[in-house]
């Protein structure tokens, strides 16, 4: 019995929080293709901001799925409470406990799909909408075409003329250094990375700078071989919201190894973790809700508590990683806080209803 019970509060909850989520993502499409008809220029016309739009929805949606999960759970659990199903559920012999633990497996759900959304299907299309959207407006300005960028392979660093998204470089400055001492300054008319991950630089010419002289060296060709590789500069080049958590942590390691900042990329890593830990939190403050005063409420009062708390957790959220990498905050902390806060709340909540 508790295994059907189980399920038909999964699939409420899940059927709520899906339509929630068709109507933030249908309101967020809007505004975003809104703000892109700002941008049309050269080959980036109204179809492709549309496509662009599209392909961004799904990291857009798993944004917003914790919100989504709240207000669903407000609405589905407050309906089962309207008609008085919860209320049989517990006089059937259900505790408080046993229907935190369902509508947890449903949040558990929820967590699943989302970090499969935002690892494998999120980042990978606002990577490739992001070029779409550059190649498009520039592809017929050569001068403009593509990203400059500067990365750092241990003593060398190498700052990158124009990075498109063949990674072709066009010219290419390398500076080494034996400690604080610059060793040699060279520069590549074309630079490119090869499908085997090597650097191929044409008509290099490097100047050294020795104890005894300075020595100039002429190459037509030559390889190189760096740690950065084509999979860590697109890395480099891409927004945080662009890389999957996995993308993430390789990146971080990288920039550690270093001696780089890796603070904006730790935070956008445990900010991921945390939102998507969050769902498992919402539709046991649902519950907590629903036992509360909004059992004789409408759907209108449970829509407008959901929307506060929702937006609550969200700017405080969103505020708390954006002053901490502005004041250097520890990202874990300022990540987890609102989280933590909101779980303290929901255990709060739960202990009070008999």
């Amino acid at each position: 019995m508790t295994g059907i019970l189980s399920q038909y509060m999964m699939r409420t909850i899940l059927a709520s929080t899906a339509l929630v989520l068709v109507v933030l993502l249908a309101l967020a499409g809007l505004f975003e293709f809104i703000a892109e008809l700002d941008d049309i220029q050269g080959d980036y016309q109204t179809a492709q901001a549309i496509l662009y739009t599209a392909l961004r929805l799904p990291n857009l949606a798993f944004a917003m799925l914790p919100i989504a999960a709240l207000i669903g759970s407000l609405i589905g659990l407050g309906a089962l409470a309207g008609n008085s199903e919860i209320i049989v559920m517990r006089a059937s012999g259900l505790s408080v406990k046993e229907l935190s633990g369902m509508a947890a497996i449903s949040g558990g759900v929820l967590l699943v799909l989302t970090g499969l959304l935002g690892e494998f299907i999120g980042p990978p299309l606002d990577f490739y909408a992001r070029n779409m959207r550059i190649e498009a407006r520039y592809q017929q300005d050569d001068a403009r075409f593509g990203n400059e960028a500067w990365v750092k392979d241990g003593s060398v660093f190498l700052h990158l003329e124009r990075v498109s998204s063949e990674f072709n470089f066009g010219s290419l400055y390398l500076y080494r250094f034996d400690e604080d001492r610059l060793v040699s300054i060279a520069v590549a008319e074309n630079s490119g990375i090869d499908e085997n991950d090597n650097w191929i630089l044409e008509n290099l010419r490097e100047t050294r700078f020795e104890h005894d002289g300075v020595q100039v060296l002429t190459s037509s060709r030559s390889i190189e071989f760096f740690e950065v590789n084509s999979d860590l500069l697109g890395s480099s080049l891409a927004k945080p919201l662009s890389l999957s958590a996995r993308e993430l942590l390789v990146y971080i390691d990288y920039l550690k190894r270093n001696s780089l900042d890796a603070t904006k990329y730790e935070t956008e890593f445990w900010f991921r973790v945390s939102r998507t830990c969050t769902l498992v939190i919402m539709p046991l403050l649902a519950l907590a809700f629903v036992f509360g005063s909004l059992r004789t409420g409408g759907a209108g009062g449970r829509l407008m508590i959901g929307v506060v708390i929702g937006l609550a957790y969200y700017l405080a959220s969103e505020t708390l990683a954006n002053s901490g990498q502005v004041f250097n905050l520890n990202p874990i902390v300022v990540t987890w806080l609102p989280s933590v806060v909101l779980a303290l709340v929901t255990l709060f909540a739960l202990s009070r209803i008999r």
